[in-house]
């Protein structure tokens, strides 16, 4: 359907206002993002978020996610979900696994690990401190790997994805991250991919935005040491993978200098056409993390 802003915004009087409404309204992507028809790849339904088209610009020209030996991928500040769907139709969870016995609930109960029941839910696996992760009722899990969105905000449940709705630098949730990691890799698993797609929101300050991000990269970054699983340990040099957003600025350069090209093979900045040009986002795509 083409995009149609609500009648409320329409009489919005701040100028802002109606430039972006008329911006919302030529964005290819937007009207991309509510049509039914967009590639096969969307399984019959809308993106979460405009945002997906970027993850999905670069991975088709660079292809992280579309190997094998891909088996858990970190989605950091995942909400509303635009990426996290991306990675779930790349690791085949895009149709929802059958179980062996009749559920006795529609949904999962609260505090209860459960998985999508029909084709017409959207219900994920909910994780929380000391819940079971046992899937061992379902017929034929139909996606490979794990993926682990965290954000501070709720996100609605998706097949394939495991959400934990808290701050990704808590020390209780790296714990549980590695936890959930360990039970399907053993002791010594990490993640092969960490993503990215955060940004705090913006104070119409310049400065503040850019140190906002700095901090951000940094604080991911520094999780990523703890948590990447190394090229080497996989075999492949470009294995290892992080993807982040930043902000263009000279601080933002010697960031990528000092932390991230010593300790990846490869370093690219990447601003995809999905994203908007008059945006100062870029995306940092590390590959080959040294360990």
């Amino acid at each position: 359907m083409p995009f149609r802003p609500s009648p409320f915004l329409a009489y919005a009087k701040k100028p802002s206002s109606a430039v972006w409404l008329n911006r919302q309204a030529r964005d290819p992507y937007v009207r991309l993002r509510s049509s039914p028809d967009i590639t096969a790849a969307i399984a019959a339904t809308s993106y979460r978020s405009r945002s997906a088209f970027k993850l999905l610009e670069m991975e088709e020209k660079w292809r992280f996610l579309n190997h094998s030996d891909v088996q858990v991928v970190l989605d950091l500040g995942c909400a509303p979900g635009g990426w996290s769907q991306v990675v779930a139709q790349q690791l085949g969870w895009d149709r929802p696994p059958r179980r062996k016995r009749e559920p006795t609930t529609p949904y999962p109960a609260a505090g209860e690990s459960d998985w999508s029941l029909s084709s017409s839910s959207t219900w994920s696996t909910q994780v929380e401190p000391g819940s079971p992760l046992d899937i061992s009722d379902l017929e034929t899990p139909l996606g490979r790997g794990t993926i682990i969105g965290v954000d501070l905000l709720r996100m609605t449940p998706m097949v394939g994805v495991q959400f934990l709705e808290a701050d990704f630098l808590a020390a209780d949730t790296e714990a549980l991250i590695r936890a959930i990691i360990e039970r399907r890799l053993g002791p010594h698993g990490k993640a092969d991919v960490i993503l990215c797609d955060m940004a705090s929101n913006s104070m119409g300050n310049a400065f503040h935005d850019i140190e906002s991000s700095l901090a951000i990269c940094t604080s991911v970054f520094e999780f990523s040491q703890r948590h990447l699983r190394a090229a080497q340990s996989i075999g492949r040099q470009n294995s290892g993978v992080l993807l982040m957003k930043y902000f263009s600025h000279p601080l933002l350069h010697m960031f990528r200098k000092e932390h991230l090209e010593p300790r990846f093979n490869e370093v690219r900045s990447l601003k995809p056409n999905a994203s908007r040009s008059e945006s100062k986002e870029v995306y940092f795509l590390c590959r080959g993390w040294k360990g």
